[in-house]
């Protein structure tokens, strides 16, 4: 039960009586509940706070469809989620208007399920906390910036809006803001850093490698079209800075919207109040400009209902409109949250209703409408928006594409991630062509689990020594994008409780816990830490290690839409791209050679052999004497370091335009760009 004491409260100028825990976890997110629970079957005092009237964060507001990798590496508290959810579709009376043997997900001999309803997770934590003491309070906002009581590096007490004080020995930030953290005046960043602070690839302004959610066809910017003094669409920007450069943008944000195809379950779509033509008038003459695929990804729940998620170039994601949703006030928040709510509503009712949607694009939404038992209280409508990201930690360990791609592992983890390195787009800008364009989308599997430290869960020492942030945690943007799933923040969420429960035991910061004891107890809870054998990808050829001029496909540029993938081994770097066998003679891959000395020189060309590859795939080399096109069986395994085929000797001149382009043109199968070698012959 928690104790009271007298606070004198600098704050109001008043004395306050404080209720005090051993742990204080503010947000209850996914991330928040797991820590409660687990800091109460530990045997400590645990008061679980959040601001709004739920918990559960995304995984009951509509994200269930879970984001997992690899299922191995799911354990404990998260883990548990998931078969309690399991649990609530084995009751028959969970089944009404689907039965189970038709929703293929559903394997009754299996210890968990991975798709649910938005009301079957808010059942399974509800039934997670009623199991313990844990004292949840919701609706109590963090009295920002000032909300904090911090004395010689520790937190000792948080104040609330409403006044109410709440003092502890350990704290946790579980929100998906970071409030707790920044008030606490702990190191953060927000936005995305340059490739170079941390020596990554993937990170800062993406331009080469946003070929996904993007447009297929021209479309105009401007409000009145070909009319540049008549000022761009509302989230299109001039110009989207170069690659690999710092800025603060952060991705965009959605609801995950739990929608239904049965007329009795199903609320129709109706054109929402402050409904604005220009917020969708891309989507119009994106549908105008020749792009006629369905602008959402459907994936089914149990009962015929989806997690409803963006897809292609303009749909839920609504670009370029939340940068100031990180450090906004809480009435900034609830604005954007309404302007959200309504771009939503609004773009669900055009593609059912407007004219200019094409009419079979019509048909096919038309089936759709919200659930309506799901949000009973809400509207119809999830509790959170879908924040990405917002404020990172910055502490003395930082999570970068380093660790997820295994090239650094650290020696003190506390959970595992290897769902993709996923970044949605950040900006929308006008292209030297002057038209829209979408930047920011990154996909890049890191090929299996990857190891998260304990020094990203906690701050700095000198900055305080009581706090652990598992779900805000230290991790540059591009990293975030593969910690950011739901099973994730559980999995950190029972780690940082596990150590603010052995820091208070032992009378020791955070940063003091023995990790040797950590891990015990973690092990002993079913946590996973070690990488399952045989769970890693094939793993790449360093570009460093080749003598010569070595140009990855990261570093090309890129004609329509390609696929990264690492499922064949023998590539360079990271992965390599291919063509997805469609749209031939629509997509092609420049690798720009930067020749500095004139000279003979053998080109080599990169790929991964596979049956299904195009024997007939057309490489253009431009060099001094003109252009040469090579036609490459990609069906042969190539015989120079089992990667590289020789395209033959060519003359570069220095600094002129040298370049080697892969085309998918007449191909009679997949086609495969990886990377070009060219050296002295």
């Amino acid at each position: 039960m928690p104790r009271l004491f007298v606070l004198l409260s600098l704050l109001f100028g008043t004395t306050s009586f404080a209720e005090e825990y051993d742990l204080v976890i503010y947000g209850g997110t996914s991330g928040g509940v797991a820590a409660a629970v687990q800091a109460d079957r530990m045997g400590k005092s645990v008061v679980l706070i959040e601001p709004r009237e739920h918990v559960g964060g995304l995984s009951v507001s509509g994200l269930g469809w879970t984001d997992t990798g690899n299922k191995a590496v799911i354990g404990g508290v998260s883990r548990e989620f998931y078969q309690r959810v399991k649990s609530y579709y084995d009751r028959a009376e969970a089944w009404i208007f689907e039965r189970p043997g038709d929703y293929a997900t559903y394997k009754p001999d299996q210890d968990a399920i991975w798709a649910f309803e938005p009301h079957a997770a808010e059942w399974a934590f509800g039934r997670m906390l009623r199991e313990t003491d844990v004292v949840l309070l919701l609706g109590k906002s963090l009295a920002r910036p000032d909300g904090v009581g911090v004395k010689e590096g520790r937190i000792t007490h948080v104040v609330m809006t409403d006044g109410s004080v709440y003092s502890g020995e350990m704290f946790i930030d579980a929100t998906y803001e970071g409030d707790l953290m920044a008030a606490a005046g702990v190191t953060y960043t927000v936005g995305r850093e340059a490739n170079g602070q941390y020596d990554e690839t993937l990170n800062g302004v993406q331009v080469a490698n946003a070929i996904h959610h993007q447009f297929t066809h021209p479309v105009d910017p401007f409000i009145r079209p070909g009319e540049a003094a008549s000022g761009l669409l509302s989230g299109i920007g001039d110009g989207p800075g170069r690659d690999g450069e710092a800025d603060h943008r952060v991705q965009a944000y959605n609801f995950r919207l739990a929608l239904t195809d049965v007329p009795k379950n199903r609320i129709p779509f109706e054109k929402p109040e402050g409904y604005d033509p220009l917020d969708h008038e891309l989507l119009l003459r994106n549908f105008e400009a020749g792009d006629r695929r369905i602008p959402l990804s459907i994936l089914m729940v149990p009962n015929r209902k989806t997690d409803l998620n963006n897809n292609f170039a303009v749909s839920t994601d609504w670009i370029g409109m939340n940068y100031d949703y990180p450090e906004g006030s809480y009435d900034e928040r609830a604005a954007f949250e309404e302007k959200l709510e309504t771009y939503v509503r609004g773009f669900l009712w055009t593609l059912q209703n407007h004219p200019r949607v094409p009419q079979e694009i019509r048909d096919q939404v038309a089936k759709w409408g919200y659930s309506r038992d799901e949000w009973v209280d809400n509207n119809h409508w999830p509790y959170w928006c879908y924040i990405r990201e917002a404020r990172r930690m910055v502490s003395d360990y930082v999570q970068t594409e380093h660790d997820c791609l295994r090239t650094r592992m650290c020696d003190d983890p506390v959970g595992m991630g290897s769902y993709n390195m996923d970044s949605h787009n950040c900006q929308r800008y006008v292209d030297e062509h002057g038209h829209v364009r979408n930047e920011g989308d990154v996909q890049v599997s890191p090929g299996g689990p990857y190891l998260i430290s304990y020094g990203a869960i906690v701050p700095k020492r000198d900055e305080c020594e009581n706090l652990l942030v598992p779900v805000c945690l230290s991790s540059s943007h591009i990293a975030y994008g593969s910690i950011r799933m739901e099973p994730v923040f559980m999995i950190l969420g029972q780690s940082a409780a596990t150590a603010a429960c052995l820091a208070l035991d032992a009378g020791v910061a955070v940063q003091d816990v023995e990790y040797a004891a950590l891990r015990e107890r973690l092990l002993a809870d079913g946590q996973v830490l070690d990488i399952p054998p045989g769970s890693i990808a094939p793993s790449g050829i360093n570009p460093k290690s080749l003598d010569g001029i070595v140009v990855d496909d990261t570093q090309a540029e890129k004609e329509g839409a390609w696929s990264s993938s690492r499922s064949v081994g023998g590539f360079v770097g990271r992965s390599y791209l291919h063509d997805l066998n469609e749209g031939q003679g629509e997509k092609s891959v420049t690798f720009k050679l930067p020749v500095e000395k004139p000279g003979r020189y053998e080109v080599r060309l990169s790929y991964t052999p596979n049956p299904n590859r195009a024997t007939n795939a057309p490489v253009t080399i431009t060099h001094a004497d003109g252009e040469t096109i090579v036609t490459v069986n990609q069906r042969d395994k190539p015989e120079i370091e089992d990667a590289f085929v020789s395209l033959g000797e060519f003359e570069f001149a220095a600094d002129e335009a040298a370049s080697v382009t892969v085309s998918n043109a007449n191909a009679d199968g997949y086609v495969v760009a990886d990377a070009v070698w060219v050296v002295r012959p």
